[in-house]
């Protein structure tokens, strides 16, 4: 039994395997980007990502099912590297940040003229409607940021009021209207 499993372990260099899983992880990373990328509508950039991602698949897989009955470690390098791409792919994702989002928030009537003059001040682009609450006059501010700075708006608006509603959306598409330029958009 423990022959059998040193067998297992040991018949395939250290090497290979190491690079069965680092390139699996790469190329399911960039898989991972190129399905977001195209989601959001960055078609080209998305494709440009496809011929390196299927480059690697090509050369990783037929490495993976050469002799995998005599070293099925390959294959669970191959999963492990799957896994850990998925991962780190999205972690990517995250940090990069594609897109825009729409921020509403409903506040005291008071609070939020003083936030939306906040919000301005810092490039935002708002938009304010007057609302009633239960008890009270709100005033609702409707946000458009970059995906990317959509943190520094929302603690913007906790600085100003903690008990503000705050609802974040995503956004597929915008047109017309008065939003700040989205280089400006992102400060």
């Amino acid at each position: 039994m423990m022959n059998s499993l040193t067998n297992i372990l040991t018949a395939v260099p250290l090497w290979e395997l190491a690079i069965i899983f680092v390139a699996k992880m790469t190329e399911v990373s960039i898989g991972t980007l190129r399905h977001i990328l195209i989601n959001k509508g960055y078609r080209k950039q998305g494709a440009f990502l496809s011929f390196f991602e299927i480059i690697l698949w090509v050369f990783v897989a037929s490495r993976v099912i050469i002799g995998i009955s005599e070293a099925p470690i390959k294959g669970l390098m191959y999963s492990l590297g799957y896994a850990v791409g998925v991962y780190i792919g999205s972690r990517i994702e995250s940090r990069i940040a594609l897109g825009r989002v729409l921020i509403q928030v409903i506040a005291e009537e008071d609070i939020g003229i003083s936030m939306m003059n906040t919000l301005r001040e810092n490039g935002y682009g708002v938009t304010s409607v007057n609302a009633e609450g239960r008890e009270s006059n709100k005033l609702m501010l409707i946000i458009y940021a970059n995906r990317l700075k959509k943190e520094k708006a929302i603690d913007l608006i906790h600085e100003i009021d903690e008990k503000a509603l705050i609802v974040v959306s995503n956004v597929d598409a915008l047109k017309g209207g008065y939003y700040p330029s989205w280089k400006r958009l992102g400060k």
